[in-house]
């Protein structure tokens, strides 16, 4: 970066030649209208000193601003300075006025230079950050994803093997409850397959979120529908949003989130109370909550339990897996749709919120 910005001194590319004589050519237009109606040359100079302004800012290295002040000099003592359309250095003051322009041009070519060297420094430095954290994101799902393809593969392969060995022994209702087991496995680990492979197009980059304006309400409903599918038995309570509203989003990928978020709920919240999931519409965004009633998250999760991180544990007391990589799919979707989301606990239970912006950001 260095040798790029001292390079950029010393070379005078055709695009800042255009725009430096472009501007100087404003300026002088403007200063011979000026000097016609006032015949004040005090303030002929100040339109030329504004051009060197412009000059150093918009264009590359030192020399259009030394070259522009060298130029502004010459015109003002050409075609302002008495006697007009000849060149008279000898004048009383001209030194001084010559000095000071080349001055102004170097201070203010310097300082936008360096301006723009630490705008690149900047720059180089957020994507540093931005590669690092997605790397520590990586790191983190390669250790879920190791652990939680194994907690259900290890379940499918235990129950198969019972199944085999002891097929004489057991009772119908016995053959029936491992089958059972093997299949509720077998649909968990597809659902994290899925999540894994969502997560994956979008940190890649290799597609981009078909965005659409969809409802709302039909996304929240179809998220319920697609859990009952899954959980028959899953006690969930939808509120709807009084307002009809229809907001940019990858409407597939916000009903996963919405249908993670909820089956995390389900399974370990360890309470009979319904599930809520609701929305508000704000002003710039639209807010999801999904709230239980249960026993809370452990405080020392709450930072990083959308980061992948601490989710190995193993088979929760009520059976079921650990939250896995769920979270952190949630996380990088509402993140690639510019929302934002959080865990917070209540007095009793939790609740996970996120937002989605009501319109699609400039960039």
């Amino acid at each position: 970066m260095k040798k790029k910005a001292f390079s950029s001194g010393y070379k005078l590319g055709w695009k800042d030649v255009g725009i430096t004589f472009g501007i100087l050519f404003i300026a002088t237009i403007l200063s011979f209208l000026y000097d016609r109606m006032t015949g004040q040359i005090i303030n002929v100079i100040m339109f030329y000193t504004l051009a060197l302004l412009l000059i150093s800012r918009m264009t590359e290295g030192y020399l259009p601003g030394i070259l522009a002040g060298m130029i502004s000099v010459i015109c003002v003592n050409y075609l302002f300075t008495y006697p007009y359309w000849q060149l008279n250095f000898l004048l009383d003051g001209y030194p001084i006025t010559f000095i000071c322009m080349i001055v102004v041009s170097m201070l203010t070519s310097a300082g936008t230079s360096q301006l723009k060297r630490q705008a690149e420094v900047l720059a180089e430095r957020e994507k540093l950050l931005a590669d690092a954290e997605k790397e520590k994101m990586r790191a983190n799902l390669l250790r879920a994803v190791s652990h939680d393809l194994r907690t259900p593969l290890t379940g499918i392969i235990g129950a198969s093997s019972s199944y085999l060995e002891n097929e004489d022994r057991l009772t119908a209702e016995e053959k029936r409850e491992l089958v059972c087991h093997i299949g509720e496995d077998a649909n968990w680990l597809l659902n994290m397959v899925e999540n894994l492979l969502t997560v994956t197009r979008i940190q890649n980059g290799s597609a981009n979120l078909n965005k659409s304006m969809e409802p709302v309400e039909e996304v929240m409903s179809e998220a319920v529908f697609r859990l009952k599918k899954r959980i028959p038995d899953a006690n969930v309570k939808v509120l709807l949003p009084e307002e009809f509203v229809m907001i940019p989003m990858d409407a597939t990928l916000i009903e996963q989130v919405l249908m993670n978020l909820m089956e995390n709920a389900v399974y370990h919240a360890r309470s009979r109370e319904a599930v809520e999931c609701r929305a508000e519409i704000g002003r710039d965004e639209v807010i999801f909550y999904v709230t239980d009633r249960g026993v809370g998250i452990a405080p020392d999760k709450l930072d990083t339990i959308f980061d992948g991180a601490g989710q190995t544990e193993n088979v929760s007391a009520d059976g079921h897996k650990g939250m896995g990589i769920g979270l952190s799919i949630c996380k990088t979707i509402i993140l690639a749709h510019g929302g934002t989301i959080r865990a917070e606990n209540l007095d009793r239970g939790a609740r996970i919120c996120f937002t989605l912006p009501r319109r699609e950001k400039e960039l």
